[in-house]
């Protein structure tokens, strides 16, 4: 700074030195004309020698800059015509997998700069595990089962080979993009190849989805939606098989082969104009097995899951459509309980309770025969938002649609017509078939625990009784513990609701003796009385003890009777108040409303009196000077006839 001050001062000094003549001239002429010229003006500017040495100093400088940047301009052009440049969003599928691709790259683990991270992206097999972890340890065990991975650091170039082409990856965040309700910022991976044939990133996009697919092959994603109505990656769930879920016969090969027709079927669709889409209505009892069919079919269709929340606050018609359009062409929506899409009521019993019994299952949008009404809807969904969303001119084709609910006759018709929900399943509660099979899967989860073979089954034959008394394992009520707890006094016992856990070593029983118990677990279970939920509930008491839970299943289901007894006689109860209440209300309002009424023509009636009362004790008033008096109503009086002789009368 200080080398400029020099070069400022000689260009003022010649400013002033060479100027003071022509501006004594141009005072003298101003003082003649009174106008000085702007031509001069001009002159005295091009006069200074420093001002012209300047003004080439700009146009040479501005000249070798705008060379530069040209230079630079082609340069880029220049190098980007050599290379191939891709970029990832945080929020599409490709971006997992890039960077599980990235994981599996040998070199990607010698980066010196990297991110650490325990999302999994996507994939079940992770990058980087450490050494030390020992999950079969017990020290271990309790600890985070989670391991690490390595993601690109932020604004950081790393360089790479890919089939003897040079690659650079750079991963940027954007701290804008967060949303009205704000959240965390989008990142965005980019990658450069030193090529001109587009097939080598064709190539690598095929071996990364490839790549990413192998890793799910034993998983399956969830997204759900945001509040600025995009879709995010949750977790990834392990597949469940379809042998893991007990249901009635024919309703897994129903669904199964059903939508496995319908992926195959897309050009037959498009041939005759019909919308690509199948929706499925499961509809029953709850914990009948409603979701955990969904789950089997999605791991057997190697389908993703979207859940789509129809209760989320802020989620409007726009939001809806907007999800349903961003659903990928090959994925499964889930939306549960769409009976409780517009209300916000703790208890859904309420909004059916007063629904005639042979009405529950009865065909949708029929009315409740009376009672109470339901609470009012604070969702900003619409029916017809919904409706449009689904079969609209914008909805997505090629998505399967389960929709579940509780409440089969609260849906509206024309959401459970053909086109919007195809197939109705009903889901019952557990008959004897499903008991007898949930026990034997119960206990006889694998074949491998059936190899004791028949010769087993004919020894624990002959101890039958020994194995009954004798059966091994634990009982998760605290009766059937003894531990250091039994001296204390029954008042300083913990208090406490549910099931304990503790998984012990039970009897190894042979595949008939199991089948021999599931025959009698399933003769003491009530047909269509108990939900799949429940039963599992109870098995799950006696995880090791076949022989204990066959013993007390009769007692349980006559606890659970008599529960369920007494929640009828609960409800019923609220019922009849409710509608009493009600019946009061109302004849109190009448009440109220005869008695308002009857004042009011009292009050009327006193007025009127009043009135005619002022009106008659008001004088007539005086004619005035000026004015002629009113003529005097002639009075006319009626004479009565004299009488008749009495001579003329009798003649």
């Amino acid at each position: 700074m200080a080398s400029y001050l020099p070069m400022v001062q000689h260009v003022l000094s010649g400013i002033a030195n060479e100027a003071a003549p022509n501006i004594t001239a141009v005072n003298g002429t101003a003082a003649a004309t009174d106008i000085a010229p702007i031509s001069s003006l001009i002159t005295l500017l091009f006069s200074s020698t420093a001002l012209r040495d300047w003004v080439k100093l700009i146009i040479i400088g501005g000249f070798f800059e705008t060379c530069r940047r040209w230079a630079s301009t082609l340069y880029y052009k220049f190098v980007e015509a050599f290379y191939l440049q891709a970029s990832f969003d945080e929020n599409d599928p490709s971006y997992n997998w890039m960077l599980v691709w990235l994981s599996k790259q040998p070199s990607w683990g010698k980066s010196r700069n990297v991110q650490i991270t325990t999302a999994s992206h996507g994939s079940d097999s992770p990058a980087i595990v450490l050494a030390s972890d020992d999950e079969n340890s017990s020290g271990s065990f309790f600890k985070s089962a989670k391991s690490i991975s390595y993601l690109p650091s932020l604004s950081t170039t790393y360089t790479m080979w890919y089939r003897r082409r040079w690659m650079t990856v750079t991963r940027t965040q954007q701290q804008g993009n967060t949303g009205y309700y704000g959240g965390p910022p989008d990142s965005t991976l980019t990658i450069s190849i030193l090529s001109r044939d587009h097939t080598v990133l064709t190539d690598l996009l095929r071996e990364a989805r490839r790549d990413f697919m192998a890793s799910q092959q034993h998983s399956m994603c969830v997204y759900t939606s945001d509040v600025n109505n995009s879709w995010r990656h949750v977790a990834c769930r392990a597949k469940r098989s379809m042998n893991s879920i007990v249901l009635d016969p024919g309703i897994k090969d129903l669904l199964l082969d059903d939508a496995k027709d319908f992926l195959r079927s897309k050009s037959w669709y498009s041939e005759r104009g019909i919308p690509f889409r199948r929706g499925y209505l499961l509809y029953g009892a709850p914990g009948s097995g409603k979701t955990s069919m969904i789950h089997c079919m999605a791991g057997e269709l190697g389908l993703d899951v979207y859940v789509v929340s129809l209760s989320r606050i802020g989620l409007d018609d726009t939001g809806l459509g907007e999800l349903i359009n961003e659903l990928p062409e090959r994925c499964i929506a889930l939306m549960e309980d769409i009976d409780a899409a517009f209300t916000h009521s703790l208890n859904r019993d309420t909004a059916d309770a007063d629904r005639a019994p042979n009405a529950k299952n009865g065909p949708p949008g029929s009315a409740p025969s009376g009672g109470p009404p339901s609470p009012p809807s604070t969702s900003r969904l619409s029916l017809s938002g919904l409706l449009n969303a689904l079969d609209g001119v914008g909805a997505q084709e090629g998505r399967i649609l389960f929709a579940t609910t509780n409440k089969y006759s609260a849906l509206d018709a024309a959401l459970c017509r053909p086109g919007r929900m195809d197939i109705h399943v009903e889901f019952k509660l557990a008959s004897r078939y499903q008991a007898q099979l949930l026990f034997a899967r119960f206990y006889l989860p694998n074949d491998a625990l059936a190899s004791t073979g028949d010769k087993d089954g004919e020894a624990e034959g002959d101890n039958e009784k020994a194995d009954e008394d004798d059966d091994s394992g634990y009982a998760s009520s605290l009766d059937a513990k003894t531990d250091s707890s039994a001296d204390v006094p029954v008042s300083e016992k913990p208090a406490f609701s549910g099931d304990t856990h503790k998984i012990g070593d039970g009897p190894r029983l042979s595949r008939a003796r199991i089948e021999a118990l599931a025959i009698r677990f399933a003769a003491a279970i009530p047909e269509r009385e108990c939900s799949m939920a429940s039963l599992q509930g109870y098995l799950m008491l006696y995880k090791t003890r076949p022989y204990l839970a066959v013993r007390e299943v009769a007692a349980w289901v006559e606890k659970e009777r008599k529960a369920r007894i007494e929640k009828e006689m609960g409800e019923r109860a609220r019922k009849e108040k409710e509608e009493k209440e009600a019946k009061e209300k109302v004849e109190k309002e009448a009440k109220e409303k005869a008695e308002k009424e009857a004042k009011e023509k009292a009050e009327k009636e006193a007025k009127e009196k009043e009135t005619e009362k002022e009106k008659a004790a008001t004088p007539i008033a005086a004619p005035k000077a000026d004015e002629p008096a009113e003529a005097p109503t002639p009075i006319t009086r009626v004479v009565d006839a004299p009488p008749p002789p009495l001579d003329a009368a009798s003649s």
